[in-house]
């Protein structure tokens, strides 16, 4: 069977650092088009835009005064309708789950736990502290604990996150094991300069591949450049897919300026990201996000039930 071939690009991505970052979602976006229709969409977007800009980006669909422009891209008469798919992750409910993880399942994991104890705790947790204001000096230290940097320094992030859980982050669980598994995660991540549990890159790769490859049907991915995207990264997400009976043929980086389907997943992955984070702070637009739903990935990584509710309808 021939591979299909998906175009990719994010929005929102900062890398593992989850927690005090400019956005607070991460989106994905696939493209499944020939070259010569995204090249003629770009074309469409610059005829109705008419910005001088080299490169078009979500921030010119955006303005109030394209929005009947955004309002034709996303809608059925645009040629990404049905061709296009975007993944989301809620960054807090991200760092919350892979914490849950950590102190009760497989903090290998590449999206949430499937284990139903461990994602019935991270959903207690997101209530708990969430986005309140009690809870940041927790999502920070969680966020340090099981983030690749300063890999050598094993005990310093497991005793400012048990020092931010002893005061006063109620709910908190794991047994006196906790700290010894949280131990053993920064040993591994000292040992393994390779290993990443937070790049929400590689749950957004997983799910692009099992959106696009359900059927049996291998994928190749053409994505934007990204250093994030090494040769060793991208044999893991393989490996993980194989385990689910899915194949990743390669992924090939390409400069979004010189391939239209990767500007195309660019936009929409930015647009898409902007109409969730606003319904996730209850400034939603609802024609827009009745606009955005046909995009969602389902199973998109969210924390919070209303704004959810609203963007799945």
């Amino acid at each position: 069977m021939q591979a299909a071939e998906i175009a990719c690009d994010e929005s929102g991505y900062e890398g593992e650092k989850l927690v005090g970052t400019t956005t607070d979602v991460f989106a994905h976006a696939g493209v499944h088009l020939p070259a010569g229709v995204a090249a003629a969409c770009l074309s469409e977007l610059r005829q109705r835009i008419r910005s001088p800009a080299t490169e078009y980006k979500a921030t010119h669909l955006l303005r109030e005064k394209n929005r009947a422009v955004l309002v034709w891209f996303l809608g059925p008469s645009s040629p990404l309708f049905r061709h296009a798919h975007v993944y989301l992750i809620d960054k807090v409910c991200f760092v919350l789950g892979k914490l849950t993880d950590l102190l009760h399942a497989d903090a290998d994991t590449p999206g949430l736990s499937t284990d139903r104890h461990a994602r019935a705790a991270s959903d207690e947790l997101y209530r708990l502290v969430g986005r309140g204001r009690d809870g940041h000096g927790l999502l920070v230290a969680a966020n340090d604990l099981m983030r690749g940097k300063k890999r050598e320094d094993v005990d310093g992030p497991v005793d400012a996150f048990f020092t931010a859980v002893r005061d006063g982050a109620a709910g908190i669980a794991g047994g006196p094991a906790a700290r010894d598994r949280a131990v053993a995660l920064r040993v591994r991540m000292r040992n393994d300069p390779s290993l990443s549990i937070l790049d929400p890159l590689i749950p957004a790769l997983v799910r692009a591949v099992a959106h696009w490859g359900h059927d049996g049907r291998p994928v190749t991915i053409v994505h934007d450049r990204q250093t994030m995207l090494p040769a060793q990264r991208i044999a893991g997400v393989q490996r993980i897919l194989r385990r689910a009976g899915l194949t990743l043929e390669q992924v090939r980086l390409a400069a979004a300026e010189s391939e239209p389907r990767v500007q195309l997943a660019d936009i929409l992955a930015g647009t898409v990201r902007t109409i969730a984070q606003n319904e996730l702070h209850g400034r939603g637009d609802p024609e827009l996000t009745t606009l955005a739903r046909p995009y969602l990935d389902p199973l998109s990584i969210w924390g919070d039930r209303p704004s959810w509710t609203r963007l799945r309808g």
